[in-house]
């Protein structure tokens, strides 16, 4: 198959487009910069989607980059970098005459309000709560193809993604490394998380198997807390975990819009993704942790 993959040069579309190569198919990456196997968006805009089987729409940027102050200027930043490129993938493959068999579009479990109590399948109505909420229903609104259109569609809602080139242990490695890592608030909220394996395994099984529609949760069917997150890594490295990272000094780095994301959780089960037939490499924190660790 030929798959092109909006947004495939970064942490996520790096390994997608690894197990799509192993798996025997050929990749096309839209991006910023022409090169090979690449095209740019504005090659997309102006000539339209090359012949292809499949289309992975992943951009977006990097909503708890440290480094981006938490205002108008980034949220909007946020917002385009998904909903835009989206729309262009979408607008490409309405327009195509021949259309790619799938479309598979990347959200975030962001989509599912902060809950202690609440147990998440993709069968949750979604609701406009806080900006994490409004963005990721706008986002997947974005993805929405015509109900006529005989593309497939399929969006992965993903959690927190690990593994050893990027994504959520990169931020974290070190702190942890030099023994000053620990909980993050009250480390009794849920940690939603995925090894990234298992996470490009999701899509390419999406991609691959055509009875697969609809929205699939990108987690591991086996939640922790971020406590048994802090602990778990400690014990991957061998280092303690006794140094806690107060609420007020996550909101402070991050702003609460974004200081929710890691002080408060959501148990998020991928109900839909466990019915579809996929299989789980890494469901076990302490596995895919010594995987990363070990591979590091």
């Amino acid at each position: 198959m030929q798959v092109i993959i909006g947004g495939g040069s970064g942490f996520l579309g790096t390994a997608i487009r690894r197990t799509l190569q192993q798996n025997g198919h050929k990749v096309t990456i839209i991006s910023r910069t022409s090169g090979a196997d690449r095209i740019t968006w504005n090659q997309l805009e102006k000539t339209g989607l090359p012949e292809c089987d499949a289309v992975v729409g992943l951009s977006g940027e990097n909503i708890l980059n440290p480094l981006k102050r938490w205002n108008e200027q980034f949220q909007n930043e946020v917002r385009d970098s998904r909903l835009k490129t989206t729309a262009s993938l979408v607008k490409a493959i309405t327009q195509s005459t021949n259309p790619p068999k799938v479309f598979v579009n990347t959200s975030a479990i962001g989509i599912y309000p902060s809950s202690a109590t609440e147990v998440y399948t993709e069968d949750f109505p979604a609701k406009d709560i806080d900006y994490m909420t409004k963005l990721c229903i706008d986002w997947e609104e974005a993805a929405r193809l015509p109900s006529n259109h005989k593309t497939r569609q399929v969006i992965v809602r993903t959690g927190l993604v690990l593994g050893k080139d990027g994504g959520a242990i990169q931020q974290m490695i070190w702190p942890f490394w030099f023994g000053v890592g620990g909980v993050i608030g009250s480390g009794t909220q849920y940690f939603p998380w995925i090894h990234v394996d298992d996470l490009s395994g999701i899509f390419t099984h999406a991609i691959e198997n055509d009875d697969v529609t609809g929205v699939l949760n990108g987690v591991s069917p086996k939640i922790v807390t971020n406590h048994g997150f802090t602990k778990a890594f400690g014990r991957a490295l061998c280092r303690p975990t006794i140094f806690p990272l107060p609420g007020f000094v996550v909101n402070a780095m991050f702003g609460p819009d974004r200081g929710v994301m890691l002080l408060e959780g959501q148990n998020v089960k991928p109900k839909r993704t466990l019915e579809s037939g996929y299989k789980y490499r890494y469901d076990d924190i302490d596995e895919a942790l010594k995987e990363i660790v070990s591979s590091k």
